[in-house]
């Protein structure tokens, strides 16, 4: 039950990520965790391409 509860904190802090600058702590955390945990590095990535598409958008946006 611990590493689902480290799981859903790793979850939490990626999507936070994406909103705001994470604190050292946090960020030491995140990838000490993303180290030992291949599912969550998955999910990292696919957050990681969220905001690639995202920013991609933004510039198309803020071309037209």
């Amino acid at each position: 039950m611990k590493k689902m509860s480290s799981c859903k904190h790793a979850t939490e802090l990626m999507s936070q990520k994406q909103d705001r600058k994470l604190t050292f702590k946090e960020q030491s955390w995140l990838i000490t965790h993303l180290t030992l945990c291949h599912n969550c590095r998955r999910c990292n990535k696919q957050f990681e391409l969220l905001e690639k598409a995202c920013e991609q958008r933004r510039e198309e946006f803020e071309k037209s």
